[in-house]
Formats: C-alpha cells, sequence, structure tokens
C-alpha cells in the first residue's frame, strides 16, 4: 500500500524545512514540495537540493509571475485596490494564486492533504485555505503552527528539532526583518518596526529602492499607456506584463517612490506594523487613476469608490474565488472599457505629480469646461438646475421658520 500524500507550499525558510521531516513522523507520508514563483527572484535557487535534503520527495517550482500579473495584479488596478489606504496588497493577490496551484499539484499527484507553515496570527493562513476549500474541498488543510502536536515555539526550537533528527541546515543569526517578495513588492516587518513609535530604518530596510531623500534631485518624466485599464507601454515602449513591472520597478526604486508604513487590521482582528516597498505598483496604481478622472463618468465614478472598498475587502481577506470578488471584477472589466490613453507623471523624491493626460475617450469637453463661454453650454440653464437641485433646502428652510414663529 502506497503511502499518503501530502503537498506544502514550501519556500525552503527554517519553518517549512523543519515541516517536511514533521509531517514525515507524524503521519507517515510522502512530502511533495512545492514552491509558487511569483517573483521573488534568487529566492528560488537551490531550494530544490534543500528540500530533498530535509526529506521532500520532489520539489516543484512552478513559475507564477505572469499568471499573478494579469489574473490578479491586473484585476486589482482596474478597482484601484488599496486596503485601508496604503497597502497594494502585493502579498494578498499573490496567496490565492500560489494556493491555486497547490490545488493543481495535489490532484495531479493523487494527494489527501495541503500543508502550509503560516502561523495561526497571521493573514496567509486565511487566504492559503480559503483558496483550497473554494478548489478542492475534499483536500484536508494541514496546518502545523494551529496544532498541539506540534510542539515547536521559537526558532531555536526548530533548529534543535532538526539537529535531533540528523537534517542539516544552515541557519544564519536571526537579525533580519521579516520579508515577502514577490514581482509587486517587497514587505518588511520585525526588529524596530515592532514598535509603531519607532521610526524605519530605511538605510538599512530598503532593498527595491532608496529613500526620497537619496533619490535624484532632477525629475524623472515617463509616460504609461493603457487600454481597456491594462498597461501596455512605458515611454512608448510596448513591454509585456513581467517587463513592465521589472521596468517601473527599476523607475519607481531610483526616484523612492511607493514606500508605504502602516499598522494595518489584520483579518483575525490584531494590528500589525510593516513597511511595503512597492515601486512600479505605485506608479500604475497612479496613472490608472488620473486616466480614469478623464475618462469615467461622474456616477460611476462614485459608485467604483463603493465597489473597490468591498473588493479591496475581499482580497485583503483572502476571499479571490468568491462569487461576489468575481462579479466585482465583471463589473471593473465594464467599466474600465473606455480607460484607454496616455498618462504622463513626474517623478521626484518620492512624489507622483501628474503631468497631463489624452485619451479617445476622454469627457473633458473644453467648450463646456471653458472659462469662456462655448456653445455647447447656455449659462442660465443653471437657474432651474439649482432651482430643483435647491429644493429640499428651501422647504426645509420655510418649515423652520414656521416653527420658530409660532
Amino acid at each position: 500500500m502506497s503511502k499518503e500524500k501530502i503537498v506544502l507550499a514550501y519556500s525552503g525558510g527554517l519553518d517549512t524545512s523543519v515541516i517536511i521531516p514533521w509531517l514525515k513522523e507524524n503521519y507517515d507520508a510522502e512530502v511533495i514540495a512545492v514552491c509558487g514563483d511569483v517573483g521573488q527572484g534568487k529566492e528560488t535557487e537551490g531550494l530544490e537540493e534543500k528540500a530533498l535534503k530535509t526529506g521532500a520527495s520532489k520539489l516543484y517550482i512552478a513559475d507564477l509571475t505572469e499568471e499573478f500579473i494579469t489574473d490578479a495584479i491586473y484585476p486589482c488596478i482596474k478597482a484601484n485596490a488599496v486596503y485601508e489606504g496604503k497597502y497594494l496588497l502585493g502579498t494578498s493577490m499573490a496567496r490565492p494564486i500560489i494556493a491555486k496551484k497547490l490545488v493543481e499539484i495535489a490532484k495531479k499527484e493523487g494527494a489527501t492533504a495541503i500543508c502550509h507553515g503560516a502561523t495561526g496570527k497571521g493573514n496567509d493562513q486565511v487566504r492559503f485555505e480559503l483558496t483550497i476549500k473554494a478548489l478542492a474541498p475534499e483536500l484536508k488543510i494541514i496546518a502545523p503552527w494551529r496544532l498541539d502536536t506540534w510542539g515547536m515555539q521559537s526558532r531555536d526550537d526548530e533548529l534543535a528539532y532538526l539537529e535531533a533528527h540528523g537534517i542539516p541546515f544552515e541557519a544564519s543569526h536571526d537579525n533580519s526583518y521579516s520579508r515577502d517578495r514577490n514581482i509587486w513588492h517587497l514587505s518588511h516587518e520585525g526588529l524596530e518596526l515592532e514598535d509603531p513609535a519607532n521610526e524605519p530604518n530605511y538605510k538599512h530596510l530598503l532593498q527595491l529602492g532608496v529613500s526620497p531623500e537619496d533619490a535624484p534631485d532632477v525629475p524623472e518624466y515617463i509616460t504609461l499607456d493603457f487600454e481597456a485599464g491594462i498597461p501596455v507601454a512605458v515611454n512608448g515602449e510596448k513591454l509585456g506584463p513581467v517587463e513592465m513591472l521589472k521596468k517601473l520597478n527599476e523607475i519607481g526604486g531610483k526616484n523612492g517612490i511607493g514606500i508605504a508604513d502602516i499598522c494595518e487590521n489584520r483579518v483575525v482582528g490584531m494590528k500589525s506594523r510593516g513597511v511595503y516597498e512597492t515601486p512600479g505598483g505605485t506608479i500604475l496604481y497612479y496613472a490608472h487613476r488620473e486616466l480614469e478622472y478623464l475618462c469615467t463618468d461622474k456616477k460611476t465614478q462614485a459608485f467604483n469608490e463603493v465597489a473597490s472598498n468591498k473588493f479591496t475587502e475581499l482580497v485583503y481577506s483572502g476571499e479571490w474565488y468568491t462569487p461576489l470578488r468575481e462579479a466585482l471584477s465583471a463589473y471593473f472589466d465594464k467599466v474600465n472599457e473606455t480607460v484607454t490613453g496616455t498618462v504622463k507623471l513626474k517623478l521626484y523624491k518620492g512624489n507622483i505629480i501628474p503631468a497631463g493626460s489624452t485619451s479617445p475617450y476622454s469627457l473633458y469637453n473644453e467648450s463646456m469646461a471653458s472659462f469662456t463661454t462655448g456653445e455647447l453650454y447656455n449659462h442660465k440653464d443653471a437657474d432651474g438646475f439649482i432651482n430643483l437641485f435647491g429644493l429640499p433646502l428651501k422647504v426645509r428652510a420655510m418649515m423652520m421658520a414656521n416653527h420658530e414663529n409660532k
């Protein structure tokens, strides 16, 4: 009889390195490691050797970078999805894409369970597990950090476990931030950030760019072209999704763009302080919004704010594969049909300054908007509009006057 197979969301860090032998010991199972590559760069190097050394039967490294951009990032750009005014959802968007691949491989391998190394405090446990439940409700979910049998509370406990089981692991002194990297962003938690009273040590912390004060003293102008809400070119050069985001990360990083320090509300209710670097993403969001201002009518733009808030909440909470998120994406696809054109921006020391937008779908009409009287607008038309628009105020004022005179 063949052993049970368990698919593990694998990063190669200490937690998942410990989880492999722990699963084999506690479940007598074959462990298949899966790393979802969403653009974390060199972090995937050497993973296969490490996974096999710690007891995995095999390792899948799935290149999900372009899928991450087209299937998750683009819908969020169309929705202007920003959590609590600052966070551009870098980790939130990536986890469902990774979890979807875990499910695909679990089904391919005939696995009975999926395991992840997220703790019981964080958001990722929710994002992974909601995706698994939505796509493969028959699969069991194993979350060691929530189990009494885990028995480990610290990094030292985990290192001792590996040593006791004769498993080699190169452990450096833990004096760095806890980070999550993908092609969209880099998050930082820990060290001085654990106290909200402390200013971040940006010279030690930043990796994708520089602080605004260290950015060039000369502004840089760029143009971005959009088609139906999707970015297609930078400075007139047509680029694929991955190439474009890499280029914008480089441009934004050197100009100190996209650094956010936030004390956010996690899904489970606690506050968490972190710093996010999202240089290219911040530029894309800003450019998309500028074009939307030009091309979207008043009523739709107002409702976009309402729909965006709900969409953001769903993404942050891991509710990607839900009917409501899919319906809201369909709405944003529709309203972005006219968000097409070119946006020019000036980047200067952490600031993004609009420098002009053009679109074949522009709703700006100079004849109407100009201070000079145009042919399409009769100023006298405002009389009737104001009388009707102000009627409730007039009626209320008359009622209050009658009461005061009694």
